[in-house]
């Protein structure tokens, strides 16, 4: 008798810089389906003078999602991903002592000196391997050390944003291996924590949990949340907590040798392979080591992304003029080709504000023509953005000694036509956009993964890959790209 498919349905939340969504996955042993039943927005709040999350209304909204859920399907299980390096602290009673700080806030500036000077800058890499970004855990937990030292003190265990999510659904502190890998506190070799790094920090290794395994079941949602909810027990599960290794578990890949880039509020772009990388040139290069899904390592690094592009438009929003994105990239292919560059990553662009004006200003400065439209301004972002994708493409290559024919785009970058184009051209190869919702795929394909129901991450990339719209993106115009390349190095230099 021929055995009946059973459909597995698994709720996927996941919460980016700017919004949140749920979807409700389903496997029928072939083919994921999903589709989203709850989106809301994440609004920071600022206080004081500092910048906050609003983990309260986003633990709401959660539940909102598990509600909706529950009366839609038979939920299996539940995870949630989120953005990294920022964290929840929790007291001795297990509760929060206060809403996570944005890692746009201005409290780490200054620290990455202070922290050289306790450790130095070439041991500090080689322990973890990680790219000095002044936002990363450890130079928080180092600023709120020193602002607050009474605060830090009563710290009895430290949760990243998803891990959070997690203890407040089902009440288990745990330490997710792929979020744990931003923090820049992790042995990038024996992927445990570095006491060493710890103690010279001045940092009690008490207040950090148990790691585990992306994919690992870490309870049941809790009966209080179930009477709560009217909602039956599912299993909650730690996936690749950082939205970029869930990212990159949908990859839909054929081969190792490739090239991947995330593409949102940040762009990470890198390739995958089994060891850290960890010598003089990957840290000359301030290149990252972080681990995903099957303890594979992301060779990447951090490019400011769609941030750009996003804080332009609410800008104009603010100002009555209302752009969707795709009418900002029709309004770009109006401008003129190569007229001016900014580096992305430029420190300027960090804080939230007024994006046009920095960008106007960063292009007086360095002597170019400033954009006068809205047009020339995106257009100024998406080709910076590719020239900066081929910069760290070579940077890639030089550090593993590989050529790249192939590079993976995945996300919200992939919607827009114009900047895929562009980053095939920059870059000189096939740009595999897709899928779209990769995030979302791969909190779902982990999730089933865990439950038994795919094998191994090879099969849910073929899997996802069959579920999937890819679309192929060959470079049109390599040459004339390549002569323009040098006008954007010697004004990002």
């Amino acid at each position: 008798m021929e055995k009946k498919n059973i459909r597995r349905n698994v709720l996927a939340i996941d919460i980016g810089a700017s919004s949140g969504r749920a979807v409700i996955g389903t496997f029928d042993g072939n083919v994921i389906d999903f589709s989203e039943i709850h989106r809301f927005s994440n609004d920071p709040v600022t206080v004081n003078g500092t910048i906050y999350w609003d983990i309260l209304r986003l633990t709401h909204e959660i539940k909102q999602s598990l509600r909706i859920a529950a009366a839609t399907a038979d939920i299996d299980s539940v995870a949630v991903d989120t953005w990294g390096v920022d964290f929840g602290a929790l007291d001795k009673n297990g509760n929060l002592m206060g809403n996570p700080v944005h890692y746009r806030d201005a409290r780490t500036v200054g620290t990455l000196k202070k922290a050289f000077d306790l450790k130095g800058r070439d041991e500090f890499y080689e322990i973890t391997g990680v790219q000095f970004m002044e936002i990363n855990t450890v130079f928080q937990l180092m600023a709120l050390k020193e602002r607050e030292p009474d605060f830090t003190d009563n710290i009895d265990c430290v949760l990243m944003i998803p891990d959070l999510f997690s203890y407040f659904l089902c009440g288990a502190k745990i330490a997710e291996i792929s979020s744990a890998s931003t923090m820049q506190l992790l042995d990038a070799r024996t992927k445990t924590w570095s006491k060493v790094l710890m103690d010279r920090l001045g940092l009690s290794p008490k207040i950090f949990p148990q790691l585990v395994k992306s994919g690992t079941e870490i309870g049941k949602l809790s009966g209080k949340i179930c009477d709560e909810l009217s909602v039956k027990p599912m299993k909650v599960i730690a996936v690749a907590g950082h939205d970029t290794q869930s990212a990159m578990a949908a990859a839909p890949a054929k081969g190792d040798d490739f090239l991947f880039l995330s593409c949102g509020t940040w762009s990470l772009l890198g390739t995958e392979m089994d060891a850290p990388l960890l010598d003089a040139k990957t840290l000359e290069l301030n290149l990252t080591n972080e681990i995903g899904f099957g303890d594979k390592i992301s060779f990447l690094k951090n490019i400011v992304g769609l941030w750009l592009l996003q804080e332009s438009r609410r800008h104009w929003s603010g100002e009555g003029r209302e752009y969707s994105f795709a009418e900002l990239d029709r309004m770009a292919e109006q401008a003129d080709q190569f007229a001016c560059f900014i580096d992305p990553d430029d420190a300027v662009f960090s804080p939230p504000g007024d994006m046009p004006r920095r960008i106007k200003e960063y292009c007086m400065k360095t002597g170019q023509r400033k954009p006068r439209s809205e047009g020339e301004i995106v257009r100024c972002i998406n080709e910076s953005l590719a020239m900066k994708y081929r910069a760290t493409a070579d940077k890639i290559s030089e550090c593993t000694g590989r050529r790249y024919a192939t590079l993976h785009m995945l996300g919200g970058g992939t919607k827009s036509e114009a900047l895929c184009r562009m980053t095939a051209d920059a870059c000189g190869v096939s740009v595999l956009a897709g899928p779209v919702e990769a995030t979302i795929l791969g909190n779902i394909a982990v999730q089933l993964i865990a439950l038994g129901e795919i094998e191994n991450l090879s099969r849910a990339r073929e899997i996802i890959g069959n579920s999937s719209e890819i679309v192929v993106y060959e470079p049109l115009q390599a040459d004339t790209w390549e002569r323009a390349y040098a006008k954007f190095r010697e004004v990002t230099a």
